[in-house]
């Protein structure tokens, strides 16, 4: 069984003392979880939630990682170096750095490798716009997506994190219905057993406005492994009571 994954995604935001009030908060109040949880931090507080986060059944995750091991990228975090900060996690192509940032297919697949070298579990994130929904296009933008994953990491692509996000749905407060979710998250399962025999061990999450009112709903579909939390993963209730609806 893969079990539940959820990941807070906190983007950019924080600062030293939000964080540790933050954290401190959502450790007091995580309890006995059946669920795996994770917060994705801006690189420059790696060290500070390492430090809050060792011994605890939270789990460490960095929002980007750089396609190159080393050189003349500045401004770029390498796999390597997130390694040394015990990064479990990391987010890969997540929608706003293909939209703002222009990462195509192919630099997502390689940012993808170099996360895997160093044991760092990408989070792969996949989605279509609005206009891609309208125009009938989500199954063909999400499959050439993970196709080009799959064919840069097809002989461990059963070690990464899938993440839906419709990019229509982050931020705007809107939010794919758990039967427009599970039609997609079906269709990324069956891409990934045509390309692997442990294609079941790939947590499928939802990344689109996932919070209290929908994630049970979201959460009791069968392809729905989980979710990658934005907004409500900066307030500690928020992201307490999506860990426990999670784990009923």
């Amino acid at each position: 069984m893969r079990g539940k994954l959820m990941v807070g995604n906190w983007k950019m935001n924080g600062s030293l003392a939000a964080n540790a009030a933050l954290l401190s908060d959502i450790l007091a109040g995580m309890g006995e979880l059946s669920c795996r949880a994770a917060v994705c931090v801006p690189a420059p507080y790696l060290a500070q939630a390492q430090r809050l986060l060792s011994g605890s059944a939270l789990w460490l995750g960095a929002q980007d990682v750089s396609a190159h091991d080393a050189g003349a990228y500045t401004g770029e975090v390498s796999a390597d170096m997130l390694r040394d900060f015990a990064v479990r996690y990391c987010i890969v192509g997540h929608s706003e750095r293909r939209q703002y940032h222009g990462e195509t297919d192919a630099q997502v697949a390689a940012k993808v490798q170099r996360a895997l070298s160093a044991g760092i579990t990408p989070i792969v994130c996949l989605g279509e716009s609005l206009s891609e929904r309208e125009a009938g296009l989500t199954e063909a933008v999400v499959k050439r997506q993970l196709a080009a994953v799959i064919q840069a990491n097809g002989h461990c692509i059963s070690e990464i994190v899938v993440a839906y996000e419709p990019v229509w749905a982050i931020g705007t407060g809107l939010t794919a219905s758990p039967d427009q979710a599970q039609q997609v998250h079906a269709v990324l399962r069956a891409q990934l057993r045509a390309a692997s025999a442990h294609a079941e061990r790939v947590p499928i999450v939802y990344g689109g406005s996932m919070g209290a009112a929908n994630a049970a709903d979201l959460l009791a579909q069968p392809d729905v492994d989980g979710g990658l939390i934005g907004g409500a993963a900066l307030r500690a209730t928020e992201f307490l009571s999506l860990l426990t609806t999670a784990s009923c």
